[in-house]
């Protein structure tokens, strides 16, 4: 083809290939052995022109190649690059791509856990991280040019997503964000905030699976695609729900009237069904891995909404004998698990359950939930992407973390426990789940299979399946830790705005935002327009309120005069006679005119226009003009009284149809009329003489010439500087009216928030007292009730292992309340000081209440949470595993994770206790205490 183009067209393509290679991109796309989407393209296009993007992508599309386009830049620019991430497993799956692209040198991790080459250019760490960094003020951010937010939909968390919008409100605006989302239905909203709040940014929506997702139903031994297939239909929500799924549902609905078989067994009741319905019976977990590895549909992962379910799924395999892997692929595993568990002490293989998993592990089954040891997970995930575990039952939260996909997805089940109640499953989250599905660069198409259930609807899983639909709603509410770092920073003022630029005002009143930027814009202009106003000689605001004052003035008299001269223009006009020779002083036809007609009806007095609003217009005479035109003229065209200049005899036989008439008549009126003064001028030189004598007047200009500013040589430089003052300062007033008028509830929270912490004596005004400082210094649910605790002492007598106990209530939370059993408590000074920390709980309790602080909308101090200080308390004080996870009654995943929060807590604790305080002491101590055994080798939480 080359030799078919021209030679001006061979010049450009060379020219723009010339103009490609100069680009950062180029070599960027150098460094991958695929070609780049044109998403991603267009991404890393807006990042290099200066702007922020926000992608939007489904899971497995690779959008992840855009932040790392923002590393690239940051490296080649000399700048840093901070990349975050909501979870400590993808900040450690991150920091490790990155470190093997660029090195260990160039690349850190901050995870809270861990702290590796904090100082490097490019820096992996999780939100919290930086929202701690931003508030503090941290040299760190020097040099900072972007920041790449991976999975920014957690905002919609409603535990940690207000960590993301403090991050995106606070972070300078010379830092460029990338912002890494799923697909969502609102991006363009989320897209407009981020414009609003950061400035430019481009908003890329890709809903392109980069591996196309094939939808199935398993209904006993037969595969049932979902959808009728009909070429040239591609969208889900354009196909036919499959026929035969259809005719299926209809006869197990005509076949469910037959007998229940009360008194049956499970399997009775199963062989009951496949007698009588032939095809259609829900498959065992067993049969369904057994169906995916014949149709080479393996690995997969199958997600059962329950923790315990997944452990049973996978001892039910392993019990039907199934076996995924041959030999080689056994002694791979074992040698992988048996080099990253070396560390774990022998005595608690056995509590860890470690031998049953290993064994699933070597058969190539493994289940994945939060409530495993993170070692054991991660151990999971190394396997399942080498190939070596074929089949993973999870929990849903993997769906949401690393990068974990499979080639086919399997959903046992489209309800599921939502906390309160069994619930559908949405639209988004199917998305979600099935997102996992389809492996890119390995698998060609992804498959998702729903298992048939009793009561299956095909329609309803179709409109799961065809619907995009997963709104992002932010969870952003002040608590009582960001209020002091707030009203530290910025005073309580300033911080009323930040707030109202919240992502979660903007979806409450979407136009509070851009009014409150626009407000924070007007006041830096204020302070630029204030210093350019001082005036060395006096007070210049002083000078320009009296010449504001006496313009006010002269305006004042002015619009009198105008109101004076309008009713005695309208006077003159109904004085009028025809014959009258006038001179018209405005509008379109200025100039000499006779009257040919008043206009004043018949046995109208004169005056009656202004006492009849219906007749406000006044009088309308009928004039010729001199141009020889005959018009009906309004009260518009005479502002000012009109008196006859002169009078004529109008001829009887004039005829105003006639041009000859008019030219005659016309003619002869400007005869008469000579050289007629207009007496317009000389009136308003008597309007102006009337004005000199106002008192007013004469005082306003005796103080500006009295005042120092009126000898100033830059007076006049500095008076327009005032005006733009002036102007500015009433423009922002109206604005902050308008935001008063408007929904603002996200600052009528701070400011309920302000007033408790005022009332308790860590805020006064602007100022944050030495009690708001400590406070400041403690993030959490509880960090109101931590604070109290301190300053009251609570838990100065305490040793480091009642410390942890009495700590661990501000961060426990039980997965279901047992209030039929109370929690197993330490006793003496430990019980003791819980029951304190229950108490002062109530005390705040109370005053939020006072406040109008409101619990259930996620503002507020919980009720503190005793169920975990037995377990801290036996772990702090040297027990072993096997003991306290007996007395716990709870998996070694929870255990680990909550003892790991713990520790985060008590080195805030640590941090926010007086140097002499014995709190900061046995906090460090417990810390000492707690990270030992499973929670020490543990790399992740």
């Amino acid at each position: 083809m080359r030799d078919e183009m021209s030679p001006a067209e061979r010049y450009a393509a060379a020219k723009f290939r010339a103009a490609e290679q100069a680009t950062a991109l180029a070599p960027f796309r150098a460094m991958y052995d695929f070609d780049l989407d044109q998403f991603q393209i267009d991404a890393c296009q807006a990042l290099e022109a200066g702007k922020g993007v926000l992608v939007a992508a489904p899971t497995g599309s690779g959008k992840t190649i855009v932040g790392e386009f923002a590393v690239h830049l940051a490296l080649t620019e000399g700048r840093k690059c901070f990349y975050t991430t909501p979870i400590k497993a993808l900040s450690n799956q991150k920091f490790a791509d990155l470190v093997k692209r660029y090195g260990a040198d160039k690349v850190g991790l901050l995870t809270g856990d861990n702290s590796v080459n904090g100082d490097a250019p490019v820096v992996v760490m999780t939100t919290e991280v930086l929202r701690n960094m931003l508030y503090a003020g941290s040299q760190a951010l020097d040099g900072l040019g972007y920041v790449v937010m991976d999975e920014v939909h957690y905002l919609s968390d409603r535990f940690r997503g207000a960590v993301w919008e403090e991050v995106i409100i606070h972070l300078p605006q010379s830092v460029t964000l990338v912002s890494l989302s799923a697909t969502v239905s609102n991006a363009e909203e989320f897209g407009d905030w981020l414009d609003t709040v950061r400035g430019d940014t481009e908003v890329i929506v890709s809903e392109h699976r980069p591996v196309p997702l094939w939808q199935h139903v398993l209904a006993g031994r037969g595969m049932y695609d979902l959808f009728e297939e009909k070429e040239g239909v591609i969208a889900p929500s354009r196909r036919e729900v499959n026929p035969d799924l259809v005719r299926l549902a209809r006869a197990e609905s005509q076949n469910s009237f037959r007998g229940n078989g009360r008194g049956r067994g499970r399997e009775a009741d199963r062989e009951r069904e496949r007698r009588h319905r032939g095809r259609v019976w829900t498959p065992s977990r067993a049969e369904v891995i057994e169906r995916l590895d014949a149709e080479g549909l393996l690995p997969a992962i199958t997600f059962i909404f329950s923790r315990a379910a997944c452990e049973a799924a996978v001892q039910q395999c392993l019990y039907s004998g199934l076996r995924l892997n041959n030999e080689e692929a056994r002694a791979q595993v074992r040698s992988i698990v048996e080099e990253r568990t070396a560390s774990i002490p022998d005595e608690d293989l056995h509590v860890l359950g470690y031998f049953e998993w290993l064994e699933g592990l070597e058969r190539g089954i493994a289940a994945h939930h939060a409530g495993m040891l993170p070692t054991f997970k991660e151990v999971v995930e190394e396997l399942f992407v080498r190939g070596l575990v074929k089949a993973v039952f999870a929990t849903e939260t993997l769906a949401l973390g690393i990068n974990m996909p499979a080639r086919s997805v399997v959903l046992e089940k489209l309800v599921k426990w939502n906390g309160e109640t069994h619930a559908d499953i949405t639209p988004g989250e199917f998305t979600q789940l099935t997102g996992r599905a389809g492996r890119r660069g390995i698998d060609v198409e992804g498959h998702a299979v729903v298992l048939w259930q009793r009561g299956f609807d095909p329609a309803g899983l179709a409109g799961l399946a065809g619907t995009r639909t997963y709104p992002l709603r932010s969870s952003f509410k002040p608590s009582y830790n960001m209020a002091v770092n707030l009203v530290g920073q910025f005073g309580r003022h300033r911080s009323r705005e930040l707030l109202e630029t919240s992502f979660a005002q903007f979806q409450a009143d979407r136009s509070v935002v851009g009014i409150s930027r626009q407000v924070q814009r007007n006041e830096e202009g204020l302070d630029g327009y204030k210093e350019s106003m001082t005036c060395h000689l006096g007070d210049f605001d002083e000078y320009m309120s009296l010449r504001r004052q006496l313009k006010e003035r002269e305006t004042e008299l002015s619009r009198q005069g105008a109101t004076l001269r309008r009713a005695a223009a309208a006077d003159a006009l109904e004085k009028l006679k025809p014959g009258d020779i006038i001179h018209v002083p405005a509008g379109k036809f200025a100039g000499l005119a006779l009257v040919l007609d008043p206009g004043v009806p018949a046995g109208r007095s004169p005056g009656h226009f202004r006492g009849d609003p219906h007749l406000q217009d006044g009088p309308r005479p009928l004039v010729l003009t001199a141009e020889r035109q005959v018009k009906r003229l309004a009260s518009i065209d005479f502002p000012t009284p009109v008196e006859a200049l002169d009078r004529m005899r109008i001829p009887k036989t004039f005829n105003p149809r006639s041009p000859q008439s008019r030219r005659d008549l016309a003619s002869a009126m400007r005869s008469k009329a000579g050289s007629a003064g207009i007496a317009g001028p000389q009136r308003h030189r008597k309007e102006r003489a009337a004005a000199a004598d106002d008192v007013q007047l004469a005082r306003l200009r005796t103080e500006i010439r009295a005042h120092p500013c009126h000898g100033c040589s830059d007076r006049e430089d500095h008076a327009r500087w005032a005006e733009r003052y002036h102007r500015l300062r009433r423009d922002t007033k109206q604005l902050e009216r308008r935001i008063e008028g408007r929904t603002n509830t996200i600052a009528r929270t701070f400011d309920r928030v302000s007033a408790v912490l005022t009332e308790l004596g860590y805020l006064e005004g602007d100022k944050v007292t030495g009690d708001g400082r400590r406070l400041a210094r403690l993030y959490g649910e509880l960090d109101l009730l931590a604070s109290e605790c301190l300053r009251d002492g609570v838990w100065d007598e305490l040793n480091p292992a009642e410390l942890a106990a009495c700590a661990s209530a501000l961060v426990y939370e039980a997965r279901q309340a047992d209030d039929a059993v109370a929690p197993k408590l330490p006793t003496g000074n430990a019980k003791q000081a819980l029951g304190e920390m229950v108490r002062i709980w109530g005390r705040l309790d109370a005053l939020e209440e006072d406040h109008g602080i409101n619990q259930t909308e996620g503002v507020g101090q919980r009720e503190p949470d005793l169920g975990f200080a037995w377990s801290a308390y036996r772990w702090a004080s040297g027990h072993g595993l096997d003991a306290v996870l007996r007395d716990a009654d709870m998996p070694a995943g929870d255990f680990v994770r909550w003892t790991k929060q713990l520790i985060d807590v008590l080195g805030q604790i640590a941090g926010a206790a007086p140097d002499a305080s014995p709190v900061r002491r046995n906090a460090r101590k417990a810390v000492d205490g707690l990270l030992r055994g499973v929670v020490a080798y543990s790399s992740v939480g």
